[in-house]
């Protein structure tokens, strides 16, 4: 594969050129906006430190990244950790370009809305829960377009060595001394909520005692489906089939002790309270849980050996320079 050919463009010379077409400035006006530029805070932040393959990392990017990445993982990062991380967003970025990738604003919006979802909150909570800490949507969108952007990258580039057969989940599994053969599940699930009302959070515990009263009236999928759906800010939807390999973990351990016909317990969630009635269960042919750990475990294995070589080629010829 060629490397990247990115011309650099020095930052000095762009600007020169864009003041001359607009004029020569007064000697004495220039310096007194030179020195009010030069005493803004907004322009400190917008200093640029590096410049990778054309794309400037600035002391804001810096500051929003290392927030990002000490509320994500509760570390502190060092600087130089930080900056390497931007850097490889960019790179990541430029190559995906260099192959025709692009990511949509659409695309990126729905990945921070699943992230907000898994949260348990609306897009506008998670962004104020971001914005408390510090860090603005806009720079963790941007650190999604990246991962985005790498991974069709990667998975375009290395998809047949990525692949994990059968064979290597059974040999995964006996080489760890897990069951290959325990069984999954397809479980048929009506989720009820028992909603709380806009604007009125201060009666969220009354619903709740509402929803465990209903989950204690409910005996049977036939008549407690009726009962929920005669009931006041209560929405029964339409049954789900899901396979317990694609449930989460904690999820999936409640379905396994509930008995056909009777509620789960309430969850809170940004609607309400929401239980799931399970009405139907039957042995899955498909990936056992254990599998599908295992199955996925093989492949994120494979998928960042592939990504770091990937990326250290990438590095080699990139055109990284520190301001």
């Amino acid at each position: 594969m060629s490397g990247l050919h990115v011309k650099h463009r020095p930052l000095e010379a762009s600007v020169t050129r864009a003041t001359l077409t607009r004029g020569k400035l007064a000697g004495a006006a220039f310096a007194a906006a030179l020195l009010a530029a030069l005493a803004s805070p907004g322009t400190a932040r917008a200093q640029v430190v590096v410049v990778a393959n054309g794309s400037p990392i600035t002391e804001l990017d810096i500051s929003q990244r290392s927030k990002l990445i000490a509320t994500s993982t509760r570390k502190t990062p060092s600087r130089q950790e930080v900056i390497n991380e931007l850097i490889d967003d960019r790179l990541k970025i430029s190559k995906g370009k260099y192959y025709g990738l692009d990511v949509g604003d659409k695309e990126v919006d729905a990945a921070y809305e699943n992230m907000a979802q898994r949260q348990r909150l609306s897009t506008a909570q998670f962004g104020q829960m971001l914005e408390r800490s510090g860090i603005s949507p806009a720079a963790l969108k941007a650190r999604l377009r990246a991962q985005i952007i790498w991974s069709q990258l990667v998975r375009g580039r290395f998809g047949s060595s990525l692949q994990v057969g059968d064979a290597d989940v059974a040999n995964a599994l006996r080489t760890t001394n897990q069951q290959e053969n325990v069984a999954g599940y397809v479980y048929t699930l009506y989720p009820i909520t028992v909603i709380i009302p806009s604007g009125n959070p201060g009666i969220a515990d009354a619903k709740k005692r509402e929803a465990e009263n209903l989950r204690g009236r409910f005996t049977s999928c036939d008549s407690g489906i009726r009962l929920a759906r005669s009931l006041r800010d209560v929405a029964v939807r339409q049954p789900v089939t899901r396979n317990s390999s694609d449930l989460p973990e904690q999820l999936r351990d409640v379905l396994a002790r509930l008995e056909i016909g009777r509620l789960s317990t309430p969850e809170a969630t940004p609607q309400g309270w929401q239980m799931f009635a399970l009405c139907g269960k039957r042995e899955s042919q498909a990936d056992s849980p254990a599998k599908k750990e295992m199955r996925e475990k093989l492949f994120n294995e494979r998928y960042e050996a592939e990504s770091k070589k990937f990326l250290d080629d990438i590095r080699k010829s990139a055109m990284i320079e520190y301001k």
